[in-house]
């Protein structure tokens, strides 16, 4: 596997067009971009990409910073370019009526997959109007359940109003895209990790359907964590994303599933989950600094590492939480330097910031919607 990495601005043109031009000469089957949802919706960038790479296929999504070899970055487009040795591959595309759609579209991902018998799939979805469990949920019905499910979904740097998702077809604000990797030769192994910690009593979901959370306690879901926030409440709900839930139970781990919200509705004092919450599950609040999320991010690269003999280069997908960055806030490129570090400097290193991450657990090959976490999948082509 070969790999080169390039940035174009808002308008299509490389950043740097020594780079560009060494990605063309590898003739690449795949193609990764992530950046800036204005550069996506303004469909330059996916011209310039395919009158440059006609041959190649191309997935992606709009993000809340794009993630390379160089660090953190804002108002531009990353691009990885990626020839296989094997390119055992395949890539489905579908569109999504609504967020009640999501389990069936992911049915639809997987159907179109299927045939391919891939043991990793990546999908990149909106970042808003989705419940990103039910799309795990829905790929997982057709592809079964010994397949692992990476990827995200998309940002649009925090403002929760519209996300994009890149196709071969072009930019699309209702489309989701999965990759499915397959080939004895294309190894993937994964890691997630947060760095969050609870605070406050444990409390029980008295009313919740899907990843609509009504009620906690018996009481009104958004009047119990304004309460909380305080004077953060007046910013939901971005502002959500510093605290959000831990998902408690035997089946999530001691530190628990980590749900942070994506909108309010003060109509019915509910809050918007990026994935499901089930009634009678037990939930607290958390909150992190930034050392521990850098700490976080450097076990989900352990966790991910596998030594092994790697024919050419190797790829660290990176998919991690807004929630994170806001924290971190001008630390960013630290927790990508320590995943490349814990890697031992070699893989290039691509991925973006989201509204929810995808992998699967390490307690099992169960796959699932992490928020607030660090999630990494690394590829790579053995001899």
């Amino acid at each position: 596997m070969k790999i080169r990495q390039f940035q174009l601005t808002p308008d299509g043109a490389p950043v740097h067009p020594a780079a560009c031009e060494a990605a063309q000469a590898l003739s690449p089957h795949l193609l990764l971009a992530f950046g800036t949802p204005d550069a996506f919706g303004q469909h330059a960038v996916h011209t310039a990409l395919r009158r440059d790479f006609p041959e190649a296929e191309l997935a992606g999504c709009s993000t809340a910073g794009d993630i390379s070899s160089d660090g953190v970055s804002d108002g531009s487009v990353t691009v990885t370019a990626i020839r296989f040795r094997d390119p055992a591959f395949g890539v489905a595309v579908t569109t999504r009526a609504n967020s009640s759609d999501s389990r069936a579209a992911g049915q639809r991902l997987g159907t179109q997959l299927v045939s391919h018998r891939p043991h990793t799939i990546i999908v990149f979805g909106q970042g808003v109007a989705i419940n990103g469990s039910a799309l795990i949920a829905g790929i997982a019905d057709v592809v079964g359940p010994e397949v692992a499910i990476s990827g995200g979904l998309a940002g649009d740097a925090g403002a929760f109003r519209r996300t994009l998702v890149m196709t071969t077809s072009g930019p699309s604000d209702d489309a989701v895209v999965a990759i499915g990797l397959h080939g004895a030769r294309l190894r993937v192994t994964h890691g997630s990790y947060g760095g969050w910690h609870s605070f406050g009593p444990e409390r029980l979901v008295t009313h919740a359907e899907g990843n609509l959370l009504h009620a906690i306690d018996g009481e009104p879901a958004l009047d119990l964590y304004k309460r909380y926030l305080g004077d953060h409440a007046a910013r939901l709900p971005s502002s959500g994303l510093l605290f959000p839930f831990a998902l408690l139970g035997d089946d999530y781990g001691s530190t628990g599933l980590i749900r942070t919200i994506l909108g309010v509705n003060e109509e019915t004092r509910s809050l918007v989950m990026a994935g499901d919450i089930p009634t009678n599950a037990r939930v607290r609040l958390m909150h992190a600094r930034a050392d521990q999320l850098i700490d976080g991010a450097e076990a989900a690269a352990e966790q991910a590492f596998e030594d092994a003999t790697v024919d050419g280069d190797a790829l660290s997908l990176m998919v991690s939480c807004v929630g994170r960055r806001l924290v971190l806030g001008e630390r960013a490129d630290e927790e990508i330097e320590a995943v490349a570090h814990a890697m031992g400097g070699r893989d290039a290193v691509a991925g973006f910031y989201s509204y929810g991450e995808i992998s699967p657990a390490q307690s099992g090959n169960v796959c699932l919607l992490h928020n607030q976490t660090m999630t990494i999948s690394r590829w790579v082509e053995i001899g």
